[in-house]
């Protein structure tokens, strides 16, 4: 593991999207990371293609939510 230095308003989005996600900074920077990868060698693939095919790939399997009535 290294050290990677990044400019200061970076690391404050980073801070600030972490926090939305539930992540820590450290997390949240991997997400990016290896999303940017992803995308850099999936050019014609969207975010959303690219995260769909991660999370089969987890096994993470979408199954209808079902909404309790009020």
């Amino acid at each position: 593991m290294g050290i990677v230095n990044i400019d200061e308003d970076l690391h404050d989005q980073l801070r600030k999207a972490s926090a939305v996600s539930c992540r820590s900074i450290n997390a949240q920077a991997a997400f990016w990371m290896k999303v940017g990868m992803l995308c850099e060698m999936n050019p014609t693939q969207n975010f959303n293609e690219i995260v769909a095919r991660e999370l089969r790939a987890a096994g993470v399997a979408a199954h209808s939510i079902k909404v309790a009535s009020a």
